[in-house]
């Protein structure tokens, strides 16, 4: 595979795009590249406890000015999509944010206490007992059970936090069900961008940091993976790797120059 042939860019955003509050070397530069060359691009996080308007602001304040929300693509959207055309207008059990509630209802789901159709579970910083219970009991009467995304952890600046994954361990072992899950490494949401965009496999290509989710779901969508060394993996893990990038450039600032 070219890389000339690539049309269309999925970025991860932490550890590839930016760290923190600020984006990294060559990021901006290689926004301005692609553009320049007629490619476009998508922004994709598995963090579902906040909105693509969420993320449209925090890429503004880092200096994109007037930066488009539906440029970011959310595994709550992902989820949304999918359970659209199950069900629409389901009656659903949620766990998760006031953000991903907005979510759900701007969609025409109906979102309940009692006697759902779905039970979802996304990143719910507001987590209780009580929320955490009732899901496992309608789990427990064949109640369908979806997740929007599968992560044990959220890195933080002030280190890892509890995330959807570890809720969902916890769910599995009280009611011996596992869910659905929508977000990476899992082919849906690569799936979701192709039928919103209207673009084809070989021409799409996935930039990340991490092995196990960005490189690990382009390989099972099928579309071209390229691996960058800002974030989590470093250049002696991706030997002992199952999921072999098709591409390594050491940050986005390579990449740029590569293109040029």
């Amino acid at each position: 595979m070219k890389f000339s042939a690539i049309r269309f860019l999925i970025l991860d955003m932490d550890g590839t795009f930016y760290l923190g509050e600020h984006l990294l070397p060559g990021a901006r530069e290689f926004l301005q590249t692609i553009s320049e060359q007629g490619k476009d691009f998508c922004f994709l996080t598995n963090n579902s406890s906040h909105s693509s308007a969420f993320y449209a602001q925090k890429l503004r304040k880092m200096g994109l000015q007037d930066f488009p929300s539906h440029k970011i693509i959310t595994s709550s959207q992902a989820t949304i999509f999918y359970l659209s055309q199950m069900n629409p207008h389901s009656r659903v059990y949620l766990l998760g944010t006031q953000e991903l509630a907005i979510e759900f209802l701007q969609a025409n789901f109906i979102l309940v206490q009692k006697d759902p159709d779905f039970v979802v579970l996304g990143f719910d910083t507001d987590l209780t007992y009580q929320k955490i219970n009732r899901a496992c009991q309608f789990i427990r009467k064949g109640i369908p059970f979806f997740a929007t995304h599968p992560d044990l952890n959220c890195p933080t600046e002030e280190g890892p936090v509890i995330d959807a994954g570890s809720f969902i361990k916890a769910i599995e072992a009280s009611t011996g069900q596992s869910p659905k899950v929508f977000g990476k490494p899992y082919p849906e949401m690569i799936e979701y961008i192709l039928q919103k965009t209207g673009t084809k496999k070989e021409e799409v290509a996935i930039i990340g940091d991490r092995l196990y989710t960005d490189i690990a779901m382009g390989k099972k969508a099928g579309i071209t993976t390229i691996l960058v060394l800002t974030g989590e993996t470093k250049e002696e893990d991706i030997k002992n790797s199952p999921w072999q990038p098709d591409f390594i450039f050491t940050s986005l600032e390579e990449i740029n120059n590569y293109l040029k």
